[in-house]
């Protein structure tokens, strides 16, 4: 059974420090195809569509557009700070291998 992906409270917490949801926008987390490995996440603040998968919390929204969503299947979206930066990260069980750099994979 494919569940829809996960967004751990990490990643809604970045969302409210940058003012995502006041600003009327949304974590955008789409798979597209290309990137070293085959296919690659575009993440990006948006505005959510109407036929957008919407997981919220902390008064925030992390939206999937249908096409992506078989991609991201049990898939968690998180928020990672290290000394070479922060960014949002996905760690996705569909992958069978992934690019160095973290935002390219192969199914």
């Amino acid at each position: 059974m494919n569940l829809p992906p996960k967004v751990t409270s990490r990643a809604f917490e970045r969302l409210a420090e940058i003012g995502a949801g006041t600003q009327g926008k949304a974590l955008r987390v789409a798979v597209e195809g290309g990137g070293c490995s085959g296919f690659q996440y575009d993440i990006a603040l948006d505005e959510p569509k109407d036929d957008d998968l919407i997981l919220e919390g902390s008064g925030q929204k992390v939206v999937v557009d249908s096409v992506s969503l078989p991609f991201l299947a049990n898939a968690v979206i998180d928020f990672s700070e290290e000394l070479i930066g922060a960014r949002f990260v996905i760690e996705n069980p569909n992958a069978t291998s992934a690019c160095g750099c973290g935002t390219s994979f192969s199914m």
